[in-house]
């Protein structure tokens, strides 16, 4: 069973409310943000443990927004998954250099970002 606090930032709410419910299952907390901009706000004022992080967003991409907070003092530590339709190597190195620390392409299975997820919170 896992604890924590894990900021899903995504824009399509069908994906949020996926995700929350398989987390919320293992006793995960979940805040939200629908957009690249909202998700650097929110993980910068909760200071998540986790951030799963789409890449293709309005106002800010899930890479620039991973990059933010890397550059960040504060949130710099905060593991980021990035969830993303993206899927050529190319996508997933940029993705590995903006400062994620997992790149799972979408569609993608619950159970195994779940366990990514569980692994991150359990250091």
């Amino acid at each position: 069973m896992g604890s924590g606090r894990v900021l899903i930032v995504d824009d399509e709410p069908d994906v949020i409310e996926s995700i929350k419910f398989r987390l919320g299952l293992e006793h995960i907390t979940c805040l939200e943000a629908g957009d690249g901009a909202a998700g650097l706000r929110i993980a910068q004022e909760a200071l998540p443990d986790l951030i799963i992080l789409d890449v293709m967003m309005p106002k800010l991409t899930g890479y620039k927004v991973a990059r933010a907070l890397k550059q960040d003092e504060r949130c710099r530590h905060i593991p980021i998954i990035l969830l993303t339709a993206r899927s050529q190597a190319g996508d997933r190195m940029i993705g590995i250099d903006s400062g994620a620390d997992e790149y799972l392409t979408k569609p993608f299975d619950l159970d195994e970002l779940t366990a990514r997820v569980l692994k991150y919170l359990q250091k």
